[in-house]
């Protein structure tokens, strides 16, 4: 059994993370520095399932490990504005 655990945006990630899943976490909070996201008070949470790592930032980016290809796959929110096109 595996523990998770939580670390702050800018901290090391947990040793334990596979290189590429370390790696895409440095890349997600590089590109909310670069937008200027005030990202204090912001925390990943590390989970295992089935004994792979599950990483979550707190606005819902998931970045998850696939260890038959070695990557990882990063899935962000998207959020959109209403248009007049939406349907009511």
């Amino acid at each position: 059994m595996q523990l998770g655990t939580r670390w702050a945006v800018g901290e090391t990630p947990p040793t334990n993370l596979p290189e590429v899943v370390t790696y895409a976490v440095s890349t997600v909070e590089e590109e909310l520095t670069a937008t200027d996201v005030d990202t204090a008070g912001w925390r990943w949470t590390l989970t295992w399932l089935e004994g792979k790592p599950v990483v979550e930032l707190d606005d819902g980016t998931v970045i998850r490990y696939n260890d038959l290809e070695d990557s990882a796959t990063i899935t962000q929110v998207v959020e959109t504005e209403p248009s007049d096109y939406d349907e009511a």
